[in-house]
């Protein structure tokens, strides 16, 4: 069974078509989630209100195709707001306390420190466009319809993108 048929099988009021749409994207859901939030709590959170808008508006997608393009815009949007409500709880935290919290081994650490390092020095737009196509692995079109850019400018953002990110490495 395709994706569009599950998705019309969950339109038509199937939850176990949804309940398989949400397993299948939940993964890819958190990873993008937790590299733009870096907090576990946060990213289950804003994932499953993502899954819940999702669940309440299935049936105002027009394209079932569509469907993985629509589910990234809704934590996108979902991602913006959370970032916001976490500035005004708290300042925004060392980066060294946050490395110590994501991993014990302290290579990884400090990989991860310097990776976020790295895409920080990205435009928030660049970071959404690194993160979907290289971390989620979206293909440039659906990357293009998240954003409102047009794939050729995803595609050349993300090698700029990258391009800077190595340089920093480097």
């Amino acid at each position: 069974m395709t994706q569009a048929e599950r998705v019309r099988q969950a339109q038509a009021g199937d939850v176990d078509a949804f309940c398989a749409l949400y397993t299948a994207y939940q993964q890819k859901l958190f990873h993008y989630a937790y590299y733009k939030l870096g907090n576990v709590q946060d990213a289950e959170d804003v994932v499953q209100d993502c899954m819940l808008t999702a669940f309440e508006q299935l049936g105002m997608l027009k394209k079932p195709e569509a469907f993985g393009s629509w589910l990234f815009s809704i934590l996108y949007h979902g991602c913006a707001g959370a970032i916001k409500e976490q500035i005004t709880r708290r300042n925004q935290s060392d980066i060294a306390q946050y490395a110590n919290s994501l991993a014990c081994d302290q290579t990884a650490a400090f990989a991860r420190v310097e990776l976020q390092q790295a895409l920080a020095l990205l435009s928030d737009t660049d970071q959404n466009i690194i993160l979907l196509s290289v971390v989620v692995g979206l293909k440039s079109k659906e990357v293009a319809r998240i954003t409102g850019l047009t794939a050729v400018n995803v595609r050349q953002r993300r090698s700029r993108s990258l391009a800077k990110m190595k340089r920093h490495l480097s």
